[in-house]
């Protein structure tokens, strides 16, 4: 057996797991522990342990060194919010990018909404679909984005309930 074959063989498996574990941690990104299950596979495929195995077996083994990975390097991730890379720094960031106005406690959490989106919108979503958010965002009905797009207020209905899916994965509660 090939390492290719293998690796064909598995790699649904071994997304689901990347996301399952990704999903209840968030520290990680899931193409990242997806990524680290392959070099687990490749270093112990090389070695010659994996040709007498089960698939059960094999993917039981990632699940287990997946998660001892997250155990050891969970101390070792930087936050990538805003206003802890403000809290941290010596300038006082927050003071330098907070306008001075009644809406300026919220502007933190814009950012971070806004840094959101944008992971969002660039991972995973085609490109019918990012054309979709701006009409969402704007409030206009189902039936108004479909006349505007010249699609069927029902096909509207489904791609939102796809792109709801999708951003799950990127928030903590939806």
């Amino acid at each position: 057996m090939s390492f290719e074959l293998l690796v064909k063989r598995l790699s649904p498996k071994l997304k689901g797991i990347a996301y399952r574990l990704n999903h209840n941690n968030t520290f990680f990104n899931e193409e990242d522990l997806y990524h680290e299950a392959l070099l687990h596979l490749w270093l112990k495929f090389g070695e010659k342990k994996l040709s007498d195995k089960t698939d059960s077996y094999i993917l039981q083994g990632c699940y287990f060194y997946l998660k001892n990975y997250i155990r050891m390097h969970k101390d070792k991730i930087t936050p990538l919010r805003i206003d802890m890379q403000a809290a941290d720094a010596d300038n006082n960031l927050q003071e330098t990018l907070v306008i001075k106005d009644e809406k300026a406690e919220h502007y933190f959490d814009y950012l971070n909404d806004k840094l959101l989106a944008e992971v969002i919108q660039n991972n995973g979503l085609t490109s019918r679909e990012k054309e979709l958010l701006p009409f969402f965002a704007q409030g206009f009905t189902t039936r108004e984005i479909g006349k505007r797009l010249g699609i069927s207020h029902v096909r509207i209905v489904k791609m939102r309930k796809i792109i709801r899916k999708k951003c799950e994965k990127y928030l903590d509660r939806f």
